[in-house]
């Protein structure tokens, strides 16, 4: 058994705050959250700040976020104390239409995801140990796999840490309510998911929670947690 095979072993089914600490304490100063503000990142902005615990929090700001999601990281932001740090695209949205042409997430949306989110994911890990993520298995099949720690599938010199990845959203959900943490109320108007506003609808009842995301395109994932045919197997973890 790996290293990181058997720290996945040793974490599966642990609380997440446990998998949070162990983070921070092996990868002081490189491990950081991204979250895009779902009822997951909340969960675990929650964890990190109530433990403070040293995690750098940020969010791919692609421009085209929600005012609601906007006015929630402000909120958190107020509500724990800490600083979530926004990575921009190179281009801002006019750039990019001038460059690409208008709509490009009609047109070209995984063209559109690569530019506003799986680049600048790439420039907030750049030089990190341990990411963090918020996914759950039971939301997408590239994530029906995820452990709670692995070997990050984009990058072998990196960890990927999935604290809730055997979490149901009925787990999630009895948290937020238990601990009083703030959530995005779009959740209370049929959005289970929430990305940018242009590829993000409304779900009916008797969809699926991702139904809205990328609605009437063969398109689930924005690509930041999309698995590569061949993932890496093996890396030297940090010892705390």
């Amino acid at each position: 058994m790996s290293e990181v095979e058997a720290v996945a072993t040793r974490f599966e089914g642990r609380p997440p705050i446990e998998v949070l600490a162990w983070a921070a304490e092996a990868y002081p100063g490189r491990a950081v959250f991204t979250t895009g503000f779902g009822v997951e990142g909340c969960v675990l902005i929650d964890l990190i700040a109530s433990d403070h615990l040293g995690i750098d929090i940020v969010t791919l700001d692609t421009g085209l976020l929600f005012p609601e999601t906007y006015a929630l990281w402000r909120r958190l932001e107020e509500r724990y104390g800490v600083a979530i740090r926004g990575i921009e695209p190179e281009q801002s949205v006019p750039q990019q239409a001038a460059a690409h042409g208008d709509r490009l997430w009609a047109s070209a949306p995984d063209r559109c995801c690569n530019l506003r989110k799986v680049l600048p994911l790439e420039k907030a890990l750049r030089g990190q140990g341990a990411w963090i993520t918020a996914i759950r298995r039971d939301q997408t099949a590239d994530r029906a796999v995820a452990r709670v720690v692995e070997v990050d599938p984009r990058d072998a010199s990196r960890v990927k840490v999935n604290p809730l990845a055997s979490w149901t959203s009925a787990d999630v959900w009895a948290y937020v309510r238990r601990n009083d943490v703030p959530v995005n109320p779009l959740h209370d108007r049929g959005y289970p998911s929430i990305g940018c506003w242009p590829c993000t609808s409304a779900v009916a009842a008797g969809e699926s929670a991702r139904a809205g995301r990328w609605r009437d395109q063969q398109k689930t994932e924005c690509g930041l947690h999309t698995r590569p045919a061949q993932a890496p197997f093996e890396i030297h973890l940090n010892r705390p």
